[in-house]
């Protein structure tokens, strides 16, 4: 089950999720995760990452954060967007999201 999020309704959906897994691609090509605090500053949300995330970035600036639910039975968090490293900090500017939960089946 899937509810798309507006981006401009980003800023008070993320007041439930402190932090996230940054997603980015290595040159392999492999996913590369970390799991970070974030914060949501003027329509990007900010990450301090390090160098190999800075470096993916560089080469694909295509990013996804996903922000597990804080209680069991909760949807994720899903965005995609686009990054650029600014100092220490990555900043990613959302291009989409949704809340995400499987539908699980029994059996």
């Amino acid at each position: 089950m899937s509810i798309a999020v507006a981006i401009t309704d980003l800023a008070d959906t993320l007041v439930d999720y402190p932090w996230g897994y940054f997603v980015s691609v290595s040159g392999e090509p492999r996913a590369h995760l970390r799991a970070v605090p974030t914060r949501f500053v003027d329509g990007a949300l900010l990450a301090t990452v390090g160098e190999a995330t800075k470096a993916n970035i560089g080469q694909r600036p295509k990013v996804t954060m996903v922000f597990p639910p804080s209680q069991p039975g909760g949807m994720s968090l899903i965005v995609d967007g686009d990054a650029s490293v600014r100092g220490d900090d990555v900043a990613m500017t959302p291009t989409s999201a949704v809340l995400h939960r499987p539908a699980l089946r029994e059996g």
